[in-house]
């Protein structure tokens, strides 16, 4: 069925840190309409797409003037009459419309903002929640959350080098009971840190904003409060951290502040190999910078058989990144940022090519994020497996959550919990 496209607008709203983004707005011929809002990264991959913002005075630069205006002008101009129900189509006319590599003449949050609406429209002209739409029949799973208890790096003053520190539970069951040991691991942390003295407040994603002395004190922590929480670590919860390498490392050189430590790229996968041992880590995202190709083949081959291996601004959401990786063995799973790549079907590309590689895969939020729950959708529709929404708080992030909450339900006697299934390795089993 064709659903043709009315009107496209945009409106300046704001995100999780009080920054103007774009929202847009999708209405089609029958009656249905979509929105969608533009998340915004703090840590970026040099190849990804560029947001627009104003630069000046006002808003520190960040206003989006001008990408609402490429929205409400050239982009709705271009998509008028346009069939929602083609979203390949849609998107290749977004990206001939703007005509650069990296969506710098219109923007990549004016962009992403529009081809994410266009979604949602067709999803509400089928009278389909986002997620049927997405999986048009196929099965899907529940994925299996990756969630900051810790922030660092870019998202916490750089109080730590190394940006996340995460938990996951593979061997939870069900979303529900995998949020449940989320919530009280959260918990425990908090009191932990306040005890301990090191607690500095709330980071971007939620996540507690540490004061560590040693980006490895942080380790120990999240171990100590996974156990007072009543659980074991590297049994029943993980640990999952995002380096985020590129923030401290150029070209083949990083620089841990914390540590007072300059490492090569050997050196530098010899320390995270040191800590997959000593502590029960089942995830690392970049272990290596963007322009470190050898240090994240290095990564894989050294721990790759028994820690998911991501690849985020390694790879920025590039389905040719991936495919290149693979062949290279330079990673072992895949980050999906719908705005990192700029429209939903690049997205859905690189999605494809790492499954077909047999890899992971994790659909992911960014740091500056907004009520818009797209992404659990995606999530779900597109069968990923993994999902990384940030911390355990604060209502944007709560948001994502709860969404698959209610999509846990109503699935009902048909939902399955991706759980260990969704990674490239095999974590130990839980015992009874």
């Amino acid at each position: 069925m064709r659903f043709e496209i009315r009107a496209v607008h945009a409106r300046q709203v704001w995100d999780s840190r009080g920054r103007p983004t774009v929202e847009a707005e999708v209405a089609l011929a029958g009656g249905a309409s979509g929105r969608a809002i533009a998340p915004a990264g703090a840590s970026r991959g040099e190849h990804e797409a560029v947001e627009l913002r104003d630069g000046g005075e006002g808003f520190g630069g960040q206003g989006v003037d001008l990408a609402v205006a490429n929205v409400c002008g050239p982009i709705a101009s271009a998509l008028a009459g346009a069939d929602a129900s083609d979203q390949a189509a849609i998107d290749a006319r977004l990206i001939e419309l703007d005509g650069t590599a990296n969506k710098a003449r219109l923007g990549g949050n004016a962009l992403v903002a529009v081809s994410l609406a266009v979604l949602q429209a067709a999803a509400a002209a089928e009278g389909l929640p986002l997620w049927r739409h997405l999986a048009a029949g196929a099965p899907v799973r529940l994925p299996l959350p990756e969630v900051q208890i810790f922030g660092g790096g870019a998202h916490a003053g750089r109080r730590t080098d190394v940006q996340d520190f995460m938990i996951m539970a593979p061997h939870a069951g069900s979303l529900r009971r995998a949020l449940e040991i989320t919530a009280a691991v959260y918990r425990a942390a908090g009191a932990l840190m306040a005890e301990r003295g090191p607690l500095a407040g709330v980071a971007d994603e939620g996540g507690w904003w540490p004061a560590f002395d040693s980006n490895e004190a942080a380790l120990e922590a999240l171990t100590a409060a996974i156990e007072r929480a009543g659980f074991r670590p590297g049994e029943d919860v993980f640990i999952s951290l995002d380096i985020a390498a590129s923030e401290f490392g150029r070209g083949g050189r990083y620089r841990l502040a914390l540590d007072g430590r300059g490492l090569g790229s050997e050196a530098m996968v010899e320390m995270l190999a040191g800590w997959t041992r000593a502590y029960p880590i089942l995830s690392i995202e970049d272990p290596a910078g963007q322009d470190d190709p050898a240090g994240m083949a290095a990564a894989t081959r050294s721990f790759g058989d028994r820690v998911q291996v991501i690849g985020d601004d390694f790879l920025v959401t590039s389905a040719e990144r991936v495919r290149a990786a693979a062949m290279a063995g330079a990673a072992n799973a895949a980050l999906i940022k719908v705005n990192q790549a700029g429209t939903v079907s690049e997205a859905k590309a690189a999605l494809d090519a790492a499954k077909a590689a047999h890899w992971g895969t994790i659909v992911s939020a960014r740091s500056g994020e907004s009520e818009d729950v797209a992404i659990a959708h995606l999530a779900v529709g597109w069968d990923a497996g993994q999902i990384k929404v940030g911390s355990f708080a604060r209502s944007e992030r709560m948001a994502k959550w709860n969404e698959l909450l209610r999509i846990e339900e109503a699935l009902g006697a048909d939902a399955v919990f991706a759980g260990a299934d969704a990674l490239p390795v095999r974590p130990l089993p839980a015992r009874p």
